[in-house]
């Protein structure tokens, strides 16, 4: 990224190991992220052509002399966030603010050092059928991401789940929140092929109106006290207001959208009485269960990748989700 809305495929040295800890691993696909608009958007500034990309899987080359969990010739998914994953917050579940933590970034690439390998990288059964290629990339952000935000929002049977955002992250928190045994999920949705697939991820009742009025329909979808959960998947002011007001007294709102000019009012925010849990997804945490259940079939997450390209066409990936003919594109390396 050289600056917005200027995306370029270069040429760049390979990654090399500069920790023991590190390794090398082949990529057999990326994406593009909804949180690289910002950067191309210019909302978040660029100052310096910058390497971009954070989700990634592949198949490892090489590993530094201190890797003992991870070998060459594994297939590995990654999370955005490197994780020695021993440390106390680790060990807590929240690796993505980790004692150690490193950001994993330049994995739109065909080549990819992940430090802190150990703790950062699972590995599949095997390598992979082609057809899982999309769904584990999936994994590697987006979906643990959302399923962060489903089990923050304490998303569970019996509950009644809202989601606000229909990017390939609120797509996700809707087939999350299914999975976790939700009762009811409502979507909310202006565009009808993002409605279908969250349809088809598991909702159960479709909103197009947004703030107030967005508010009101799901409040009078969950008989009238709210939600009980809440994924909040923008990260906007509205959207974090429109998640709180949607949630009842005593709920709960994952907030997974990466914020931007988010303020909170303590005064309704002290009146609401919800709990409010988010921030960068742990996806370390979930992987192993998440894998699993696409080795399974039992989830197929890569269904959000409606738009598939080689990586020398990364730039017609950023503008078809910018102008929203996309949800996520697929970089093949």
């Amino acid at each position: 990224m050289y600056a917005p809305g200027d995306v370029r495929v270069e040429e760049r040295p390979d990654p090399a190991i500069t920790a023991p800890t590190d390794a090398i691993i082949r990529l057999a696909a990326t994406c593009v992220c909804g949180s690289d608009l910002w950067t191309w958007r210019g909302t978040d500034p660029v100052t310096q052509p910058t390497p971009m990309g954070h989700e990634y899987v592949g198949i490892v080359e090489e590993a530094g002399a201190e890797v003992r969990n991870i070998k060459p010739g594994q297939f590995v998914v990654g999370s955005f966030m490197a994780s020695d994953n021993t440390c106390p917050i680790c060990q807590a579940g929240y690796q993505s603010r980790c004692a150690n933590v490193q950001f994993v970034g330049g994995a739109q690439a065909q080549m990819l050092r992940v430090p802190l390998a150990d703790g950062t990288l699972v590995a599949t059964q095997g390598i992979p059928a082609g057809t899982l290629v999309p769904d584990l990339l999936a994994a590697s952000d987006v979906l643990g991401t959302a399923w962060f935000g489903a089990v923050a929002a304490d998303a569970g049977p019996g509950k009644t789940v809202a989601v606000v955002g229909d990017g390939a992250v609120g797509l996700l928190a809707v087939l999350a929140a299914r999975q976790l045994g939700a009762e009811r999920i409502i979507a909310m949705s202006r565009h009808e092929p993002r409605q279908k697939l969250a349809l088809e991820f598991g909702a159960t009742d479709i909103v197009t109106e947004r703030g107030d009025e967005g508010v009101a329909q799901v409040r009078e979808l969950a008989g009238g006290l709210g939600a009980h959960s809440v994924i909040e998947a923008v990260g906007t002011q509205e959207s974090m207001m429109q998640a709180i007001r949607s949630a009842r007294a005593g709920g709960h709102v994952g907030y997974v959208g990466v914020a931007h000019g988010v303020t909170l009012p303590g005064e309704e925010l002290f009146y609401a009485e919800v709990h409010l849990l988010g921030g960068p997804a742990p996806v370390r945490r979930f992987l192993p269960h998440l894998i699993g259940l696409i080795e399974s079939q039992t989830i197929n997450p890569g269904k959000v990748f409606d738009l598939d390209l080689p990586l020398s066409e990364a730039a017609e990936g950023y503008r078809a989700m910018d102008e929203r003919r996309a949800i996520k594109a697929l970089l093949r390396p």
